[in-house]
């Protein structure tokens, strides 16, 4: 697709020179909770009254030599966001056109990183730079160029950019960044993902906030399956999943325990986890050393939530699993489950677009050895928002929300785990 859209790009006039966004814009710093504008020389985002992260701080200044640094600390999300210009035609920058600055990263042993481009209205595309930023620790300022086409997906409009540039941190760290620039035949220095193949790519969970418990938890998943085997205890049921699947030890312990324990069953669930994230896992052998009758299987929310990734390539993620599944533990029954229901009402961006994938996964179903089933509409209100009391952020599940997920369960693995 990307190939058919370029030629016809190469068409328009190429800007005559680099657009640089050192003057015209003005910088916003974000915190999860809060903005300030950075008008003067420095500013720390102000906290709310009743803050759901007290101890973080998002500050941010201006240099003598135009350069701005964004320092924070245990902080969910750190922006710089260059907005409130004129909205920029970047068309003529694709597809030889690069994103250039220099970067000077001070601190980020506890932090990561991420580069992100508006391509309109609900639109925004991101580059992931945890690793790589960290590796630029203490290397003092460090030029990069990253091509435009990293940042665009087909569909997208860059004729009219209103967010040309972000920065954002996550952790804690502090970075430097000046020279911002759009150069329409640049030559790119730094690699990006393939958007089209990211989601069947299998790669462990790469954010700041995870690095320090994802292969432990990984490790220790593994040995829970080995304590099983080694006592003799047969699992027959195992959940696949994200975070809504590693709450079942958490807010849906009590149904666990009333409606699963007793086939031994095993929650396979990360917080974070997209679908690439859960495939790494399948084939580093988190099915392996059992057999069991029925695997659920709920994966997908955080390729929206982390990516807008278009519904198609999610699905493709999904089903990818499927295959490593059935390649994996060909005896087991596979109850795919529709992505939950997301945002407190039915016309929530990330709601509809889970919606759309949803609509896509019945054809992954055969309807014996792979059964879908959607739960959502149990978790609802009858005008389709979502009851606070079910789920609390409008994304997980309370104890109660446990609970009414288990029992929309029973009769269908009743019958899936029979002999």
């Amino acid at each position: 697709m990307m190939k058919r859209l370029f030629p016809l790009l190469l068409a328009l006039p190429l800007a005559a020179q680099s657009l640089d966004l050192d003057r015209g814009w003005r910088i916003a710093v974000t915190d999860f909770e809060g903005e300030a504008l950075l008008a003067g020389e420095r500013v720390t985002v102000p906290k709310p009254a009743a803050p759901r992260v007290p101890n973080s701080r998002v500050a941010a200044r201006r240099g003598d030599d135009g350069a701005l640094t964004l320092q924070f600390s245990n902080s969910w999300i750190a922006q710089l966001r260059w907005q409130d210009g004129k909205p920029l035609d970047l068309t003529s920058h694709l597809p030889e056109g690069t994103v250039e600055f220099d970067l000077d990263v001070i601190d980020l042993a506890h932090g990561g990183l991420k580069f992100k481009l508006g391509c309109g209205p609900d639109c925004e595309r991101k580059i992931p730079f945890l690793f790589a930023g960290r590796a630029l620790a203490g290397k003092g300022p460090q030029p990069l160029s990253f091509a435009l086409k990293c940042f665009w997906r087909e569909g997208d409009d860059f004729s009219a950019v209103p967010r040309p540039f972000t920065l954002e941190g996550t952790g804690s760290g502090e970075v430097r960044i000046r020279r911002l620039r759009f150069n329409p035949r640049g030559q790119p220095t730094t690699a990006c993902p393939d958007y089209r193949t990211q989601s069947v790519t299998p790669e462990p969970l790469q954010e700041s906030w995870a690095v320090d418990w994802w292969l432990p938890r990984h490790a220790a998943k593994l040995a829970e399956i080995r304590a099983h085997r080694d006592a003799g205890r047969r699992v027959d049921l195992v959940f696949l999943g994200d975070s809504i699947t590693q709450g079942w030890e958490n807010e849906g312990r009590a149904a666990w325990a009333e409606h699963f324990a007793r086939h031994h069953a095993v929650a396979l669930g990360f917080g974070g986890d997209r679908t690439e994230n859960l495939l790494w896992r399948l084939q580093h052998g988190e099915l392996d050393g059992m057999a069991p009758k029925a695997i659920v299987l709920l994966i997908g929310t955080n390729n929206t939530g982390d990516r807008l990734e278009d519904p198609a390539l999610t699905v493709a993620g999904i089903r990818r699993n499927l295959d490593e599944i059935r390649q994996r533990q060909p005896q087991a029954r596979v109850l795919l489950l529709a992505l939950l229901p997301r945002g407190e009402r039915p016309d929530d961006l990330l709601r509809r677009h889970n919606a759309r994938i949803n609509a896509l996964l019945p054809a992954l179903a055969d309807g014996r050895q792979v059964v879908f089933l959607d739960i959502g509409p149990q978790l609802m209100n009858p005008d389709g928002t979502l009851p606070q009391a079910l789920l609390p952020d409008f994304l997980h599940l309370s104890p109660q929300g446990y609970d009414i997920w288990a029992r929309s369960l029973d009769a269908t693995l009743t019958s899936l785990m029979a002999p």
